[in-house]
């Protein structure tokens, strides 16, 4: 069955993603008996052509896998600063205006943008600690989607309107992304999409492996155009790239184990710090959308929001040392601030399979740096103009880290339910993801009522709430900044969730799964 929101049913496999063109990737692999691993890996390869603004080869994410016979771990190819400052003359580093309609936000494009990209490199490391199937066969829908092409949806032509200056900046992105000729426009819903120089890029990836990106043709041509154009990634820089492997960060919620992402992104560690404020709360204790609930949420919401702020200025967030571990803090707390924060575009993919295997990736390219890898088809990341890297100014990023991230996949695990989730949504994610959290075990939601259910954020002491809340005007009096959107909206995120029921322990197949409809989700579950 395929919806955007899946019904429980007894099955082989269950897969949400942001595209129905990266869900079916996925379903496809699992049909032919990979197992989530391999499924996670072959929706991430098409996601790069059927999510292009979201997600890239030029980019990087998070892959958190929870093995039915091992240890969880997480993945972590996210990217890495340079090695060394810009050039202090000629840098191609330059302001383009992203329209949202109801804002508008100023981001940083060019060579001088780009950070080394972890995405080739994690397939790889992924797929060698954790893959079944070959690595030409998960590769063969992202082939397929590149070289036929696809209709955009109203979805990706809002996706593509909001960043425009972007994706026509240079010659190599206007012949991808618009229409032909000298007076061609960005490519809109019902056009055609094709990017066959990705198609051979990929296969070409699948037969020379991952040096072909870090030392081979690719990495060459990167490197020769930073020189000349004014980039600031060298030979060093991506030879010496490399996927991180770490311990999930773990907590307890209301008797479910949570593992999440850990330090130095700082998404998870937002997300175990709210749940261990809601823990117990009288606001969990109701029905859902109450007085109590609502009010709770929010105030855990600014509480968490305060110690983030907190912890990125350095400054003291006793709270948050007591409420996880003391010790365990002490460690966060340095990885947190040496590695500056991105929080930009993302989309995400879980994936759970027959056997209890079970899959969160989230990714992300910024939003593009405009600069296309001639002969490629991939669209580098500008994670390096993310402001928040760059306190003392944009020429001044920390050097040669990795760095966080806001990205938060994560699983959820009880006596009954295992349960793999994600969003994009740039600050959202960390509320998001919290929130559909509570829902599932706090008040019992299925699936797809949890990530239907109506969400509120609370930043800097302002709250931006969804419509369908039962009541309001308490929250409001402690809240007098806010705003009730009109309609549901991707502002709030778009978590996408597979789950197996257990049944106390032992796999008994009957799978759930949600994508959401904010951010053109699609969900699959496969029958048995």
């Amino acid at each position: 069955m395929v919806t955007g929101m899946a019904d429980l049913g007894r099955g082989k496999g269950a897969v949400a993603a942001g595209d129905s063109l990266t869900a079916q990737a996925a379903a496809d692999i699992l049909r032919d008996g990979g197992n989530a691993f391999d499924a996670a890996l072959g929706a991430m390869c098409a996601a790069t052509v059927a999510e292009p603004v979201l997600a890239s080869f030029g980019g990087g994410g998070f892959l958190l896998a929870r093995p039915a016979d091992q240890a969880p771990r997480l993945f972590d190819f996210f990217a890495q600063t340079p090695k060394q400052g810009p050039s202090p003359d000629g840098r191609d580093f330059y302001p383009i205006v992203a329209d949202f309609g109801a804002a508008q936000q100023e981001f940083h494009i060019g060579l001088g943008s780009m950070a080394v990209p972890g995405l080739p490199h994690g397939l790889f490391r992924v797929h060698g600690e954790l893959g079944h199937m070959p690595l030409n066969r998960l590769t063969e829908p992202a082939l397929s989607v590149a070289r036929d092409g696809y209709d955009l949806t109203p979805f990706q032509e809002y996706l593509f309107s909001v960043v425009g200056p972007i994706y026509t900046a240079t010659e190599e992105a206007r012949a991808i992304f618009a229409t032909p000729g000298p007076s061609g426009r960005l490519l809109a819903a019902g056009d055609r999409f094709r990017n066959p120089e990705t198609a051979g890029f990929l296969d070409a990836l699948v037969h020379e492996g991952p040096r072909l990106f870090y030392e081979g043709d690719v990495a060459r041509r990167i490197v020769e155009d930073c020189l000349a154009g004014g980039g600031s990634l060298t030979a060093e820089d991506l030879a010496g790239y490399r996927t991180e492997v770490r311990a999930p960060l773990a907590i307890d919620f209301g008797g479910a184990s949570v593992l999440t992402n850990a330090p130095p992104s700082s998404g998870g560690l937002l997300i175990a710090f709210a749940l261990k404020l809601l823990e117990g709360a009288e606001g969990l204790r109701g029905a859902w959308g109450d007085q109590a609930h609502l009010t709770a949420l929010a105030r855990a919401m600014a509480v968490t929001d305060g110690a983030r702020r907190d912890l990125s200025n350095g400054g003291g967030d006793g709270d948050l040392a007591g409420l996880l571990d003391t010790a365990a803090m002490n460690g966060f707390r340095k990885a947190f601030l040496d590695h500056p924060q991105v929080r930009r575009g993302t989309t995400h993919i879980s994936v759970i399979d027959g056997a209890g295997n079970a899959c969160a990736l989230t990714l992300s390219n910024g939003e593009g740096a405009g600069y296309v890898v001639p002969g490629t088809g991939v669209m580098m990341n500008n994670m390096l103009g993310e402001e928040d890297i760059n306190p003392q100014g944009f020429d001044r990023w920390p050097l040669d880290v990795r760095l966080g991230s806001m990205m938060a996949p994560t699983a959820v695990e009880t006596a009954e339910r295992l349960i793999v989730l994600g969003s994009g949504g740039s600050n959202r994610i960390r509320t998001a993801v919290l929130q559909v959290i509570v829902n599932l075990l706090a008040f019992g939601m299925t699936a797809s009522e949890a990530v239907a259910a109506p969400r509120i954020h609370v930043e800097r002491g302002y709250l931006d709430m969804e419509p369908g809340w039962p009541e309001t005007p308490a929250v409001f009096d402690d809240f007098p900044d806010h705003r009730v959107w009109p309609e549901r909206n991707l502002f709030f995120g778009g978590v996408h969730m597979a789950a197996l029921e257990t049944g106390g322990g032992e796999v008994i197949g009957a799978m759930a799964a949600a994508g959401d409809d904010r951010r053109a989700g699609c969900a699959i579950v496969l029958e048995g």
